[in-house]
């Protein structure tokens, strides 16, 4: 089993695009140096859109509380709609091992765990 700092460190090197919900997920992932990232600043379809013309594989890190979820779904069902494959294995170790809620608390519970 991966831990969160391989997880991480995987993230940084993945080709894979990463939609977060907003600026301070954004922040917080390019802090820990993932850069691959996109935000969900304007309509749904839009983003979705943007996303399916540039690949076909993505990573979806919404927040794990309701809003959170509800977004992931919306954009997972979207997505795949477009053929795009999602990458649900980071997601899932955040949920399953780890009791953050937002993304934007990663660093700080990376930080906390050393």
């Amino acid at each position: 089993m991966q831990s969160i700092e391989e997880w991480t460190q995987e993230l940084k090197t993945s080709d894979k695009l990463i939609i977060v919900e907003g600026k301070k997920d954004k922040k917080a992932l390019e802090e820990l140096g993932i850069t691959n990232l996109i935000t969900i600043s304007k309509p749904l379809y839009e983003v979705v859109e943007q996303i399916s013309d540039k690949t076909k594989e993505i990573i979806i890190l919404t927040d794990m509380d309701p809003e959170g979820r509800k977004l992931y779904s919306k954009l997972k069902t979207q997505l795949q709609k477009r053929k795009i494959k999602i990458d649900t294995k980071f997601r899932e170790f955040l949920i399953r091992e780890t009791k953050l809620t937002n993304i934007e608390g990663l660093p700080h519970y990376l930080l906390k765990i050393k």
